[in-house]
């Protein structure tokens, strides 16, 4: 994209704090990942990155670190089309027992770590797989005990890579 996806505009509003107000619709807690500096004025409190440089994983894992609810609401900057409808339909697979994060699988077949429900059990298998510098989060899910939930709207999950992308997500 050759700049900073969460401050993109999308329907007038950097892409993090629509996702923000879209997380909020589900929870009172909301926070945004990254650099207090950068993301500061987005009107949601910013947690700097626990670990430096390890991307969605350390993201995650700094959520998990920092926040003091069991379950948490993961999703990236550059999935401007999740919903509340989306989300809820995760969290009703919260149950006693149920694993350690609800991740939905994408129009491929794969799962969507990016956008997916997290419990802080999962703090000790990311913290594992950063000091052995395994990010790839699709890899990752597979060992936290994954609830895996097919059947959703496929369209939710594009991300926005280019500016191409920004304009048909518009």
């Amino acid at each position: 994209m050759g700049r900073d996806k969460a401050l993109l505009l999308y329907h007038g509003q950097p892409l993090a704090a629509s996702l923000a107000q879209t997380v909020s619709q589900l929870t009172d807690s909301v926070h945004i990942i990254g650099d207090p500096t950068r993301y500061g004025r987005l009107g949601y409190p910013v947690i700097a990155d626990a670990v430096a440089a390890r991307g969605p994983a350390g993201g995650i894992y700094t959520a998990l670190l920092r926040n003091e609810t069991e379950w948490n609401v993961i999703v990236a900057c550059d999935m401007p089309r999740i919903t509340v409808e989306l989300l809820r339909t995760l969290a009703q697979h919260i149950a006693p027992g149920c694993g350690d994060c609800i991740v939905p699988l994408g129009p491929d077949g794969d799962p969507e770590p990016l956008c997916a429900l997290y419990h802080v059990r999962c703090r000790p298998v990311l913290e594992q797989a950063i000091c052995e510098n395994r990010l790839r989060m699709r890899d990752l899910v597979m060992e936290l005990q994954p609830v895996l939930v097919p059947g959703l709207d496929p369209s939710c999950f594009a991300n926005l890579n280019s500016p191409t992308d920004l304009e048909e997500a518009g």
